[in-house]
């Protein structure tokens, strides 16, 4: 078999996995993984502004800010007025957020990371450069993403 067709057919079982896992988390917990993501920074950080969000994250402020939208509804997050700067808005998670986190199973990503840092440097190095290299290969080297793995355009939120 050529050795592209291997290759694209670790791309595919990556991609799947992804889907599959953001497809369990959805159905466990009715969040998408940037809702996660979200709520988890918020847990670890306290009240913060959006923009602070979206710079932790690594995803944009409007991408942000329809997370935030989804999250209030839902009661897992309040905005509040800063207590220092009352013109600014901090988002801050809720009791039910707190409990609807504390309930959602590990992230696919928390799994692959145990095991990518278990890795020699000098492996961690060459797949990082290598996937790196493929991201470029397929255009997608500009893409504004998270550092989370779901599948999906994550400009539109879920």
């Amino acid at each position: 078999m050529p050795q592209h067709k291997d290759l694209l057919t670790a791309i595919r079982q990556i991609t799947r996995a992804i889907d599959l896992n953001s497809k369990r988390l959805a159905k466990m917990t009715g969040l998408t993984a940037p809702q996660l993501l979200v709520l988890q920074t918020l847990a670890g950080e306290g009240p913060i502004k959006p923009s602070e969000i979206a710079r932790q994250v690594h995803l944009s402020q409007a991408t942000i800010t329809s997370i935030v939208d989804r999250l209030e509804a839902a009661s897992l997050v309040e905005r509040q007025k800063n207590e220092t700067d009352r013109r600014a808005i901090d988002i801050v998670i809720t009791q039910t957020g707190l409990t609807r986190l504390a309930e959602a199973p590990e992230a696919l990503q928390e799994g692959f990371l145990k095991r990518f840092d278990s890795l020699e440097l000098w492996e961690q190095s060459l797949l990082i450069s290598s996937v790196q290299r493929l991201a470029a290969m397929m255009n997608a080297g500009s893409l504004d993403a998270a550092p989370i793995l779901e599948v999906g355009d994550l400009q539109k939120e879920s």
